[in-house]
């Protein structure tokens, strides 16, 4: 018999809130506190998260461990599969020495390391964001910053930044998409509302992210470049999702940005380099590494190969055509349609289903696998040399899909036992300020859960509900809880994971949290303040989609 959801256990709202936020407490005081490994906070984390579930929001025993092993095995794959390989092909190319000529290569676009931040953790992210998601952007690109001389804390923290306002329409529009079936809104009026908030801070998140690096004065030197990333960035974003749809979004703002930045670099650079012990009075070096065409080329050439495969991957025609190759659909027994949500989170209620499908082909880590399979052929790897670079691989990041793993199974025991929704439920009793505090709602359910997508299956019905019980637009909160969702993505412990394992810095993860939770409360409150004023405030109110 299914089980219904408790979102009051207590009878209490303040006291109910105060418990199911404690797996929350204890995952982020162990990480960034405490500063224990991040798989045994994740455990302390999951083990709370399941005491508070069968103990006091009474969710039989067998739903919590079903919904534990469900989100762990959805940990491994997609998202653990993903991490696995791009590490597989960074260590490819870092021993054959061809990750240093792409390292230094860079030199012939920039030399000055805040310019090279930008086109790498926010252009260049951004195409992988739009393409795949999942986890995939942070560990290309810290995997990059941390072989051009960037720290391990600052080429995790900085992707990390930088994988923010492209987050909405990633892994071709998922989360908007998933957001229309979910809240019943049409997907072009959320595509469009959401595209009326990003691109603003699509502008601001190339200065915020050197402000974070260099400073204020070390981004004012490179202002003009900064805007041209951004701007040539925001106005596809707007365009695209405006009079398209969610789709091609990052991709097409992506590309237009690191070929502006590109361009625009041909004819300006600024007045003083600033490399990474700080700035030098020298003159920017073109082309000065030494290495010949063809020397970059090849050093590129894995790269530009998974670029390419992660973004025919990420096509719905062949994601179809894969999986009518090779799919399994599990049915989580004690688990698929056996927990109920129920009134008032949803409309009516309605049965929770739980279906793994292991895709093992259309996975995006199968296409990064294959990527660096046919780079590993390219740079002249024996059999038996590729099998040896991947067992390495697969020992370095064991603890890293151990932590993975656990994160997911601990965002899934919330989903399932109500938790989340106990606390989206508090949020949604602010009234008239609910605008603001729904935007970090949506903040609130990327930071459990890791995706932007989860946040708006968990979320997107209540923000409608609330939006309409409050009389405002449901388009704008539905929207607000995907773009508040975004800032959210550098603070959940899953993609702090992903960037530690890119730059060989796992056990700091607690080090990373504390470097960029400002940056992530700061932007996501900026957010909620754009949508306050979408909501109530004229000019601001002719954005809103009705």
């Amino acid at each position: 018999m299914p089980w219904h959801q408790i979102y009051d256990p207590f009878n209490n709202v303040t006291l109910s809130t105060l418990f199911a936020a404690l797996p929350i407490v204890v995952l982020l005081g162990t990480l960034g506190i405490l500063r224990m490994k991040a798989h045994w906070a994740a455990i302390l984390g999951l083990i709370t998260a399941l005491v508070v579930a069968i103990v006091f929001f009474k969710m039989p025993t067998s739903l919590a461990l079903a919904s534990a092993g469900y989100g762990a095995a959805f940990g491994l794959l997609p998202i653990g599969w993903i991490v696995l390989n791009v590490i597989f092909l960074y260590q490819l190319t870092k021993d054959k020495g061809e990750f240093q000529v792409l390292q230094e290569s860079l030199t012939g676009v920039t030399n000055d390391t805040r310019l090279q931040l930008v086109l790498i953790a926010f252009a260049f992210g951004a195409f992988f964001e739009g393409a795949a998601g999942f986890g995939t952007p942070v560990a290309v690109t810290a995997a990059i910053l941390i072989g051009l001389g960037f720290g391990p804390l600052q080429a995790s923290g900085l992707s990390l930044i930088a994988n923010t306002a492209p987050v909405a329409f990633g892994a071709l529009g998922i989360p908007v998409i998933t957001l229309a079936a979910v809240s019943g809104l049409d997907v072009h009026d959320l595509s469009s509302m959401v595209g009326r908030q990003l691109p603003f801070f699509s502008v601001l998140i190339p200065f915020w992210l050197v402000w974070a690096f260099a400073g204020f004065r070390g981004m004012i030197q490179v202002w003009p470049a900064l805007l041209v990333a951004g701007v040539f960035f925001a106005i596809p974003q707007f365009l695209v999702s405006n009079f398209h749809g969610p789709w091609l979004v990052d991709i097409v703002a992506s590309l237009c940005s690191m070929a502006a930045v590109t361009i625009f670099l041909l004819r300006w650079h600024p007045k003083h380099i600033w490399g990474h012990d700080g700035h030098d009075e020298n003159a920017e070096c073109r082309a000065c590494h030494g290495y010949s065409t063809n020397q970059v080329v090849r050093a590129w050439t894995p790269w530009i190969i998974l670029s390419v495969l992660v973004f025919i991957w990420g096509l719905p025609q062949i994601k179809s055509f894969l999986d009518g190759l090779l799919i399994f659909k599990y049915p989580i027994s004690h688990l698929n349609n056996m927990v109920m949500r129920v009134p008032p989170v949803v409309t009516a209620a309605k049965a929770e289903p739980a279906v793994y499908m292991f895709n093992i082909l259309s996975a995006t880590g199968s296409g990064i696998f294959i990527a660096a399979v046919i780079s590993a052929i390219l740079m002249g790897y024996s059999i038996a040399e590729t099998f040896r670079v991947y067992f390495r691989t697969i020992m370095r990041v064991r603890f890293s899909l151990l932590t993975i793993a656990a994160m997911l199974a601990l965002g899934f025991t919330t989903r399932y036992s109500g938790l989340d929704a106990t606390l989206g439920l508090t949020f949604a009793k602010t009234g008239h300020l609910y605008p603001f505090f729904g935007t970090l709602l949506g903040w609130l359910g990327v930071a459990l859960t890791g995706s932007d997508t989860a946040s708006n299956v968990l979320f997107g019905s209540l923000q409608r509900i609330s939006a309409e019980q409050i009389g405002i637009s449901s388009n704008l909160m539905a929207s607000a809880n995907s773009s508040g969702g975004v800032m959210g993505k550098m603070i959940d412990a899953q993609s702090i994971v992903v960037a530690s394992t890119a730059t060989q810095w796992y056990g700091h993860e607690g080090d990373i949290l504390r470097y960029v939770f400002f940056h992530s409360l700061a932007l996501a409150s900026l957010v909620g303040i754009l949508v306050f004023l979408q909501a109530y405030v004229f000019p601001f109110t002719l954005m809103v989609v009705k």
